[in-house]
């Protein structure tokens, strides 16, 4: 197997994703037969050099895990968590490789996670330039006027930094109206604060399209492998925006339903 940058070996064995296994060399947690390396281009060969994590080995690259999981309310997105929270790890039942999220739902939000242990596959979702759309629905505390839905749809300032263009339905009329929100970027508790930047307080948040992929029905904690041609078919979103610079942004035009 020929030599690779060490961040990218990191990411195939499952340790991490590509840029925490940066963070792994950068901080000394990494060791290449028997030295600590720190510098971000060095390359090795999990065939034949030895390398260890805080001081455990790796191997060469394990099979490759993709799973689909209806998070929970009440769940944290983590491995683990310090204040000893039920972890979306935890809902793994049976599952014997060692895989992480593909970004995040907090801790109040339920719906569509990805998990898995390919750090190169965890990078396209997540990667904001590769502009995959997720799809929400929240339910709010008051409906935002006509004038402030257009402003969330072309984008707000938020920490300093104005929001990318997001898509955003009315798809329930009440005294706590539900949205469809479609989001580009992931920043941490987005569609929250876009809503309170109106006034307005998010009573229930629920992702339930990934790209192509929809929640479909699994039940909050289930959970289930992705099929190979789910795998190809995000692999080819990636190949698309990477030699075309576009992904698949059609319109989003069929009702969601809606669950209290």
């Amino acid at each position: 197997m020929a030599s690779e940058r060490l961040q990218k070996i990191l990411a195939h064995a499952g340790i991490a994703s590509r840029r925490h296994a940066e963070q792994l060399i950068v901080t000394g947690r990494v060791r290449v037969n028997g030295r600590v390396v720190t510098e971000l281009g060095t390359k090795a060969d999990p065939e034949v050099d030895h390398i260890k994590v805080d001081s455990k080995r790796i191997g060469g690259p394990e099979r490759h895990v993709y799973l689909a999981m209806n998070k929970p309310r009440g769940v944290v997105t983590t491995a683990s968590d310090p204040e000893g929270r039920q972890t979306v790890i935890d809902l793994l039942k049976g599952v014997k490789q060692r895989v992480y999220p593909v970004g995040r739902l907090d801790y109040a939000s339920e719906g569509l996670l990805l998990l898995t242990n390919d750090g190169e596959f965890a990078n396209r979702i997540t990667s904001a330039k590769n502009e995959i759309p997720k799809i929400y629905l929240a339910k709010v505390n008051g409906r935002l006027t006509p004038q402030q839905e257009d402003e969330f749809r072309a984008g707000i300032m938020l920490g300093g930094r104005r929001t990318a263009p997001a898509g955003l339905r009315h798809v329930r009329q009440s005294d706590a109206p539900w949205y469809e929100i479609r989001l580009i970027e992931g920043r941490q508790n987005q569609i929250r604060l876009m809503f309170n930047h109106f006034g307005r307080l998010v009573e229930k948040l629920k992702r339930v399209k990934i790209g192509f992929l929809e929640l479909g029905p699994l039940k909050p904690g289930e959970f289930r492998r992705l099929t190979p041609a789910e795998v190809e078919r995000f692999q080819k979103l990636h190949e698309q925006q990477r030699n075309t610079g576009t992904t698949e942004k059609k319109p989003h035009d069929r009702r969601s339903r809606v669950v209290e």
